[in-house]
């Protein structure tokens, strides 16, 4: 058995969701005079690879330390590749998952939208593109994680809901008029009529009361795995009281797949921390986003 890490790398230029506390590093021993060297770290739970906890959103909810290790946050899971459907602002939907992967009752889901590629450790870096401009999910999608009893969900982007149905569409306004433009012409409707405020934070306000929470800024060799089954893990702390966490994502593969996909690692171009990435993703996320 082999591990395949869908983590981002973590240092002081990684970003937090918008308005969140970066990470911030400082030494308050080192090795001459101390004999060791010592950091102090302050950073917010929102930042690199970090797993949304129910209480994020929903008072009488579990706590990140409350997450059963076997039960909960390790299990068989899909990873489904939407970059070739969906472009910046645009909507995936359940039938764009069940095309390409078949889903399981009580399956892990890792959403492949490609924007890992637009992340600050990535040639193609771009932070608004990352964190304002990526895909999501409507309520469609909502419904079906429910019906399908997913366990919890993964994304390689800022944020498990659409950006444009968060506080991002205020804070963004000329993002959000490009989002309405599209809107109109995609979907036939302005982006104020198709996320209403009753929809407002779906991914979280919605799901987390049914024990469907997430992890976001999924990443590392998630390429690799794209429409694949596979059994997936997500490690925390284990954080009582806390509202979300930090943490590693991996897949679990055989010794024989891992050989397989190590040698497709081999031919793919890799990011200065040694996480393969797949341009064509990018060629299909950039045909299929309208410019404005």
């Amino acid at each position: 058995m082999k591990l395949i890490d869908l983590t981002i790398p973590l240092g002081i230029g990684t970003p937090p969701w918008p308005t969140y506390e970066p990470l911030q590093v400082k030494y308050f021993k080192r090795l001459a005079p101390n004999g060791a060297n010592g950091q102090l770290l302050t950073h917010s739970n929102h930042l690199g690879t970090h797993l949304d906890g129910e209480i994020h959103f929903y008072t009488p909810g579990k706590d990140i330390a409350s997450l059963e290790l076997n039960d909960f946050l390790v299990g068989p899971g899909v990873v489904v590749d939407l970059s070739d459907v969906t472009g910046d602002y645009q909507i995936y939907t359940p039938q764009m998952i069940e095309e390409r992967v078949e889903v399981r009752k009580g399956d892990i889901l890792i959403i492949h939208t490609g924007y890992h590629h637009f992340g600050w450790d990535m040639p193609n870096a771009d932070e608004i593109r990352y964190m304002v401009q990526h895909p999501g999910p409507d309520r469609e999608f909502a419904v079906w994680a429910k019906q399908k009893e997913i366990k919890w969900i993964g994304v390689d982007c800022g944020s498990a809901d659409h950006p444009m149905n968060t506080i991002i569409r205020d804070w963004m306004p000329r993002q959000a008029e490009e989002a309405d433009t599209l809107f109109q012409e995609l979907y036939g409707t302005t982006l104020a009529e198709r996320f209403t405020p009753d929809k407002y934070q779906l991914m979280h306000i919605e799901m987390f009361p049914h024990h469907i929470i997430h992890a976001e800024c999924i990443g590392g060799d998630i390429d690799l795995l794209a429409n694949r089954r596979t059994t997936i893990g997500f490690f925390p702390w284990r954080f009582v009281d806390g509202e979300s966490c930090i943490g590693r994502c991996v897949a679990f593969v055989d010794d024989d797949e891992y050989e397989e996909l190590m040698s497709r690692k081999d031919e793919l171009p890799q990011s200065r921390f040694g996480d393969c990435y797949n341009p064509q993703h990018v060629d299909s996320i950039n045909h299929l986003t309208r410019r404005f």
